[in-house]
């Protein structure tokens, strides 16, 4: 039990003195210089007035139990994220016809366009379904028929915030939908 008038010496800093009061689970001890300084009770211990610990005031079993409490096992590194990385989309998704199909030889743009609308559809539901937040769908500059299509299909869902991907990155052709967490089901 610590007292007023005690000899203590701080645990985790190098800073001995002499209680001068205590509060509430605070103490305000002397240092050796003079100066008045605040810590929790806890985290000071009771020394000998000549400053020096004798054998009977601690044993060999609490000192390597210290030291066994101090060497905690250090936690595995964790790979760091770059910032830029952070903000990637989880998902991309190309919705170039040559990306879709083997061939599009034939097929007329009404065809194409209802390839790439179905694939987009199918990829942002599956997102949703396996809580994937961001998602990029890269559509091309073109006409923007596709982008303007992409845009009433999106509109349909709850939840969906669609604006322009990354510029730097995808230029003008790709649009970038985020879904909320709470966002109800199709």
């Amino acid at each position: 039990m610590i007292q007023v008038g005690d000899f203590v010496e701080v645990i985790d800093d190098a800073v001995k003195g002499v209680v001068k009061s205590i509060s509430n689970g605070t103490l305000f001890l002397e240092d050796n210089d003079g100066f008045e300084l605040k810590y929790d009770i806890q985290d000071v211990v009771k020394i000998p007035n000549d400053g020096e610990l004798n054998s009977q005031a601690i044993s060999n079993f609490s000192v390597s139990q210290v030291i066994k409490e101090k060497e905690t096992k250090k936690p595995n590194r964790s790979l760091k994220i770059k910032p830029k990385e952070r903000n990637l989309p989880a998902m991309e998704v190309d919705l170039h016809i040559h990306h879709l199909t083997k061939s599009h030889r034939g097929m007329s743009n009404h065809d194409i366009l209802n390839i790439q609308l179905n694939t987009a559809q199918g990829q942002l539901e599956f997102a949703m379904r396996k809580n994937i937040r961001k998602i990029v769908f890269i559509h091309g500059v073109g006409e923007g028929v596709l982008k303007t299509e992409l845009k009433y299909l999106f509109s349909k869902y709850e939840g969906i915030k669609m604006y322009d991907a990354d510029y730097q990155k995808y230029g003008m052709g790709a649009t970038e939908i985020y879904i909320y967490q709470n966002a109800s089901r199709f």
